[in-house]
């Protein structure tokens, strides 16, 4: 990060600060003007009140800085930023909240907060998004740009360009590429390959991308010694770069380096200890929460039909490990329990069963299973053993979702992948969600699965 990129992001962390510090502030205002109609206390207040909103500012820059919203990537989509921007806003209000219930603060009312969220949220997002225009639009007219040289004109290397062309907010400008004249369409050729000392040494660009099929990999040391004569800074594309994945770690052990080409966030052993502390407070908050409704369940199985409340079922779980999990009967007893598929109109489904899978109820007693540390609140969904050894030979990937817990609900499920439905489809969004968890992620699953995900297409018989 050069030195004028390290003053623009220190301005950007002044203004949101000064952006959470004015909201704070407006939103007491407001609350006292609009609701409360107290015009006598606005004085008072906005003295009394400027040490707590100076500190809390400090603190969101802070937590702004934990959640990454500084790193300067040009390839971060907007909408992530604001998801991330808006969940930590609600986090650090949420606990504001409760340390006035739980202390009996009265300083700030808990209207207030609700008022600030909504204005800190909307002018830290304003605010960003018209960075973003006014960046995309001097990138438009040819500044802030990112300039390269292109070398390597195979597949990997038209793959770069489409790359560039269809995303141009990124703001990268391929000056040219070196190979045969007319191997590559919309990009001038600067010459072969052969001349890439002399042209790094007269070109203006400060980057060269080599992107090089596995043939011309023996080109490599010459890039690399051509590259750092010339002081150019090199990026490599490689050429398994369609079997990797975009969480991939970088380890050196004496002078061999070791690269995981399919590293998970949740290998980190404090990621994995936040999300295994939020799986315990979650699953104790639901089983408290809907115990009168697994009362009422339980009740229904039992008289539904002859046969145990609850069913347990043999899953593999967590590093390819057999566990039982729980859940509600909804069928007869049968002997296909451990092969069967359900589908719709199963005839095994008693009607109350049918009811219960419609409205997931059935799925609640595996928050004892969450508390046991079989299975997490959010993952992919576990499957029987039988299913699993027949799916990892035909399904591309299948195994790596053993990487993490299971999980009640997921993201292949709020996507719409549940019960009787494309086993391809659910493993390509349990990959991406293994290779881009996040805590934010798994909130935003748990609100998509608690509005509007609890409902599945089963048909009530």
């Amino acid at each position: 990060m050069n030195d004028r990129q390290r003053e623009r992001n220190m301005l950007r962390r002044i203004a949101d600060a000064l952006l959470v510090f004015f909201s704070l502030q407006a939103a007491d205002r407001l609350w006292l003007v609009l609701i409360r109609e107290d015009f006598g206390n606005i004085a008072s207040n906005l003295v009394k009140n400027l040490p707590l909103s100076a500190c809390y500012a400090l603190v969101m820059v802070l937590v702004y800085e934990i959640a990454g919203l500084y790193d300067l990537k040009r390839t971060r989509r907007f909408g992530t930023e604001a998801f991330r921007i808006t969940v930590a806003n609600l986090l650090s209000v949420l606990i504001v909240a409760a340390a006035l219930f739980v202390f009996r603060l009265q300083d700030f009312s808990r209207g207030v907060l609700g008022l600030f969220w909504l204005l800190s949220t909307a002018l830290v997002l304003l605010r960003r998004l018209v960075s973003r225009k006014l960046l995309a639009n001097r990138r438009e007219k040819g500044y802030s740009r990112r300039h390269v040289l292109l070398f390597g004109t195979g597949e990997l290397g038209k793959q770069f360009l489409r790359s560039v062309s269809s995303n141009p907010e990124f703001g990268f400008a391929v000056d040219g590429y070196l190979g045969e004249e007319g191997a590559l369409e919309g990009v001038s050729c600067l010459g072969p390959e052969d001349a890439l000392t002399s042209i790094l040494e007269t070109s203006a660009a400060k980057e060269l991308v080599a992107a090089l099929d596995i043939g011309a990999c023996h080109k490599l040391p010459g890039i690399i010694a051509a590259a750092d004569a010339a002081g150019v800074k090199l990026t490599i594309i490689p050429y398994y770069n369609n079997l990797i994945s975009s969480a991939n770690t970088i380890e050196h052990i004496g002078e061999s380096t070791l690269m995981n080409v399919r590293a998970t966030p949740l290998e980190d052993p404090l990621k994995s200890a936040v999300k295994r502390a939020m799986d315990i407070v979650l699953s104790l908050i639901a089983i408290v929460l809907t115990s009168p409704i697994m009362l009422v369940a339980a009740i229904g199985v039992r008289l539904s039909s002859p046969g145990p409340i609850i069913f347990r079922q043999e899953r593999v779980g967590l590093d390819k490990k057999p566990f039982l999990m729980y859940k509600f009967r909804s069928m007869r007893v049968n002997v296909e329990e451990d092969t069967g598929w359900t589908t719709d109109n199963d005839p095994r489904k008693t009607r109350f069963g049918s009811f219960l899978r419609k409205t997931s109820i059935d799925e609640l007693p595996q928050f004892f299973n969450v508390l046991k540390g079989d299975m997490s609140v959010i993952g992919p969904r576990p499957e029987i053993p039988h299913f699993v050894n027949e799916f990892r030979k035909t399904i591309p990937l299948y195994m790596v979702k053993h990487r993490v817990r299971p999980g009640i609900t997921g993201w292949a499920q709020v996507k719409g992948y549940r019960g009787d439905t494309s086993i391809e489809g659910r493993i390509r969004c349990d990959i991406w969600y293994i290779e881009n968890w996040s805590l934010s992620l798994d909130i935003r699953i748990l609100f998509l699965t608690v509005f509007g995900g609890m409902l599945n297409k089963e048909k009530l018989k």
